[in-house]
């Protein structure tokens, strides 16, 4: 990679994060929720399945829907498993261990799995944090292949003055240790882009060129990254080019409104109906998890916007 310094520009906008209840923060606050997940939790529909109970719910059947667990924190899990069923989502989003036998209860995925990371700042950047990573995932990634599911997530971590080249060669060196085993196990880990300017000050992989570039140098289809369409409208916008050229190094997506993280309806500036066809029209099969937060909490609002976001995306 050539010139990354210069295609990475660094946010000035200081400004607090969104928090309601269970947040991003607290719920990748520590790498608990390690607790062993018995043989047989595994993953729900996929394929020409999935797309049948899509289109049962009156759904396309080409978006593979989904929903963040923390954003409907003030919801007991159970109760979002049956929401999300009754508007056609086939998965939960950020559940670790403890999570998955609700899961499977309910008959759902657990389409982005979490639990092995420290915290969304202390990350794969820093070579400080990679012997307790490098046991986290190791044992995380046994525990994901078990249960039958494929994603987890990963974090690059606070920047704390390092150049863009020396986080991409620390993150590059700790995660070469364990991709043989997410390998070997069917595990891909997803590093999410994370916007610097608003929520996540300092978050060193927080432009799609740089986590392009740590794609290639590591080079193995066990790590995609996690494009968060919110984030990145606020850290570079060009969402539909960017998603339409590199979209062979996204293996996740998330949808939130923007300004605000609300929902994505037509009172904020994404396009989300022609966004989610650039990334059908790519031929995608992974999940799409609606992130945002709801403006209105109550139980009935919050339910109806999980049913309009989902409608809306649904091309």
């Amino acid at each position: 990679m050539t010139d990354l310094s210069d295609r990475m520009t660094a946010g000035q906008d200081p400004a607090d994060p969104t928090s309601r209840g269970l947040t991003r923060r607290s719920l990748f606050q520590g790498a608990g929720g390690l607790a062993v997940a018995g043989a047989g939790l595994g993953a729900g529909l996929s394929g020409p399945a999935m797309a049948q109970e899509a289109q049962g719910a009156g759904l396309r059947g080409n978006i593979n829907h989904s929903v963040a667990r923390w954003t409907f924190g003030d919801m007991a899990l159970a109760d979002l498993c049956v929401l999300g069923t009754s508007v056609g989502l086939r998965a939960i989003d950020l559940c670790g261990p403890d999570d998955w036998p609700t899961l499977r209860e309910h008959g759902m995925d657990s389409s982005m799995c979490n639990g092995a990371e420290i915290s969304l700042e202390d990350g794969w950047a820093d070579p400080a944090n990679h012997a307790t990573l490098i046991e986290n995932y190791t044992r995380h990634i046994a525990l994901v292949a078990e249960a039958g599911y494929t994603n987890l997530i990963c974090f690059s971590g606070n920047r704390r003055g390092m150049s863009d080249e020396e986080g991409l060669a620390n993150c590059a060196e700790g995660l070469a240790h364990i991709l043989p085993l997410a390998s070997e196990a069917g595990v891909v880990l997803q590093m999410e882009l994370l916007n610097s300017r608003v929520n996540h000050p300092d978050y060193l992989c927080d432009r799609s060129a740089w986590g392009v570039a740590l794609c290639e140098r590591l080079d193995s289809e066990n790590f995609k990254l996690l494009y968060d369409i919110y984030h990145m409208q606020i850290m570079e916008g060009d969402v539909i080019r960017t998603i339409t050229e590199h979209n062979q190094w996204f293996g996740h997506y998330h949808t939130a409104g923007n300004p605000g993280r609300n929902e994505p309806d037509d009172s904020q500036e994404l396009n989300y109906p022609a966004i989610c066809r650039a990334i059908r029209d790519t031929g995608y099969q992974g999940w799409l998890a609606q992130e945002f937060v709801p403006r209105d909490p109550s139980p009935d609002a919050a339910a109806q916007s999980l049913r309009d976001a989902v409608l809306t995306c649904d091309v």
